[in-house]
């Protein structure tokens, strides 16, 4: 394990500010975890002070590829089922309260990481956050770490183009690491931006604000051998005022909408829903005469006639329907 401890006399504090912490109120919606998580009675499990304890393996309750309706088992968090996605990139877990006990920890900083597995997969990070963990100068390239299952993926219906990113387990604005395999998975754009930023971003401004210190752990959850996880387990919990400012237990999603991954491998493709969608907004060029289409950059296409000559935009199938027949040299 690599592991740096930190300690430094607490800053003066300055005035809380409202942020979104374990507040009152049941049935809250899992997609407001990050503005108004829920109050919950504390889970008070004793763990060490080295992470998550390892790996932990899912099982699917379904037969489908999809990271829906999970179930796993630790000795520190016990069995935890995992809704399926539902149009949210992160939902709640044990009421949004964390799993680890913090009357166990002083507010002071250190950060772990635990060792790849016996598959080079990340197990788990863990720190108490402080203003003097944070970073002071620029980022670097990480661009020579390939995490297990990392494949490059290009796709239009990704925002950026690239389904996967190399994703900190803790953010880098939080605890400065920034090419370290220990805490680099194989995580979509989605999971990345949509799921983990929010809590990124609602801690670093915390601390930053207050001085305080806040305990983060984030664990990847593999189902068996897999090498990508299905998602994040990510918990915080503020520890000056006692999770007044920032409290959550959040599973975020491992997923990119239209994108069908192999969690086994890393490879992917476009869903068979984006397939259809795509095909149904493809151009082709029409041979009334003929009954033939062809694609637009097809060299038959451009020697129609221009009264035979016309332009269609839909389904391959629509085509055929209406009595066309693909063109041999172009095969569309």
């Amino acid at each position: 394990m690599r592991k740096k401890n930190l300690r430094f006399l607490p800053l003066l504090l300055a005035a809380l500010l409202a942020f979104s912490g374990c507040l009152a109120g049941n049935n809250q919606d899992s997609g407001d975890a990050a503005r108004e998580p829920q109050q919950a009675q504390m889970n008070v499990l004793g763990d060490a002070q080295d992470g998550a304890g390892g790996v932990m393996e899912l099982e699917p309750t379904d037969d489908s590829d999809s990271p829906s309706s999970l179930e796993f088992d630790s000795e520190i968090l016990g069995r935890i089922t995992v809704p399926a996605y539902s149009g949210q990139a992160y939902t709640a877990i044990n009421g949004n309260v964390p799993f680890f006990d913090p009357a166990a920890y002083e507010s002071s900083s250190f950060e772990t990481y635990d060792e790849l597995d016996s598959l080079g997969r990340c197990t788990g990070a863990f720190a108490c956050i402080g203003v003097d963990l944070m970073p002071t100068g620029e980022r670097g390239s990480i661009s020579q770490v390939k995490p297990s299952g990392w494949q490059t993926a290009e796709y239009d219906i990704v925002d950026g183009g690239y389904l996967y990113n190399r994703c900190h387990l803790i953010g880098y604005q939080l605890t400065a690491e920034n090419a370290n395999e220990l805490n680099l998975i194989t995580g979509t754009r989605y999971m990345n931006v949509d799921g983990m930023l929010p809590f990124e971003n609602m801690t670093a401004d915390y601390i930053k604000e207050t001085g305080n210190h806040v305990l983060y752990r984030v664990t990847p959850l593999f189902v068996g051998d897999d090498l990508v996880a299905r998602g994040v387990l990510m918990e915080g919990w503020s520890m000056e005022d006692e999770g007044e400012g920032i409290c959550f237990n959040v599973f975020v999603y491992n997923i990119q909408p239209g994108i069908t991954i192999d969690y086994t491998t890393g490879a992917s493709r476009l869903s068979d829903s984006s397939s259809e969608n795509a095909e149904e907004s493809m151009t082709y060029i029409l041979n009334t005469n003929t009954r033939k289409f062809h694609l637009p950059s097809c060299t038959n296409a451009a020697d129609i006639k221009e009264e035979n000559r016309q332009t269609f935009t839909g389904s391959r199938d629509e085509l055929i329907a209406e009595g066309y027949s693909p063109c041999g040299n172009c095969s569309p």
